[in-house]
């Protein structure tokens, strides 16, 4: 059977991917407007709800718009904006997450696929916390890197003409939209501080979570963190748990690109009772498109690796 999909906002830096990722499969039927139409709202209306599935890769405003055009309506849709991602109307699209959760999302009728530097976050940390090796108290701080395509065309273009020629730290005021989502997902009592950046490099990106073992009750070791993530993640088509010894030297923030995996490693010094958690992807693969064709496949009932 083919599905009718519609990506509203297909123009934009995750919509072009994930079109890319569907454009040759004989299980999908794209419905795309011309660009003259793509802001016409009767016209996104008509597309999105003759759609068995849409994809919204749209401003949060926009997001709510396709939303309320699609309430009471059969049409199924898969969210890539932060308008729904903490909405539990709203089922999260980290398939990985916990137990049970692509099952949810296969049957869902709104999905919120994740922002990219909280799939790295939850992806560190979820587990811990399902094994009670991390109280849900514990003071956390998060570090990240990602690619300039996080950051949209106008970002893009700035790096791309020249305007930028380096990195930067941003979001030092803790209100980056992203902390609701962590804390949520990661099951924290409170939000984490989160410490973002942008390299210049397109794509990729490596999210770090420092620990001092000994502050955390139970005082778990840098086996017994790296055996909590390994249990959790057996056998996961797209998360891969590097074994404790892997080299700890250079990481590549690039490492994961072109792909829709997540590469995690438990890095530290276990004499001085220190861990450094580390996850790689790529920012516009299990962050953004990849992830979103992922959980597309989930909803039609197909094998969630079609097309990636």
């Amino acid at each position: 059977m083919t599905a009718k999909v519609f990506i509203d906002g297909e123009a934009g830096t995750t919509g072009l991917q994930i079109s890319q990722r569907l454009d040759a499969r004989d299980d999908i039927a794209l419905i795309r407007l011309d660009d003259s139409q793509r802001k016409d709202p009767d016209a996104r209306k008509a597309a999105l709800l003759a759609a068995d599935i849409a994809i919204l890769c749209l401003p949060d405003a926009a997001s709510i718009e396709a939303y309320e055009m699609a309430l009471g309506t059969s049409t199924r849709l898969l969210d890539a904006s932060t308008a729904f991602r903490v909405n539990d109307d709203w089922v999260y699209g980290f398939a990985e997450m916990t137990e049970g959760q692509a099952a949810a999302i296969a049957s869902a009728q709104f999905v919120s696929n994740p922002g990219c530097y909280p799939t790295g976050a939850i992806g560190l940390l979820r587990p811990l916390r399902e094994a009670q090796m991390l109280p849900a108290a514990t003071p956390l701080s998060i570090n990240a890197v990602s690619g300039y395509t996080g950051g949209g065309k106008a970002m893009i273009a700035d790096f791309e003409s020249g305007a930028s020629t380096g990195g930067f730290v941003y979001g030092t005021a803790q209100a980056h939209k992203h902390l609701p989502e962590m804390a949520k997902y990661a099951m924290l009592e409170g939000q984490p501080i989160f410490v973002p950046s942008v390299g210049n490099f397109a794509q990729g990106m490596v999210v770090q979570v420092p620990l001092h073992l000994g502050t955390i009750a139970g005082k778990p070791s840098l086996a017994d963190l790296h055996q909590a993530l390994a249990n959790h993640y057996r056998g996961c088509d797209f998360v891969k748990v590097l074994p404790l010894d892997a080299e700890q030297g250079k990481i590549e923030a690039e490492a994961m690109n072109g792909t829709n995996q997540l590469e995690l490693r438990v890095c530290g010094n276990a004499d001085k009772g220190q861990a450094v958690l580390v996850a790689v992807l790529d920012n516009l693969g299990k962050g953004a498109s990849g992830a979103a064709v992922q959980n597309l496949n989930l909803m039609m009932g197909v094998d969630q690796t079609t097309g990636l």
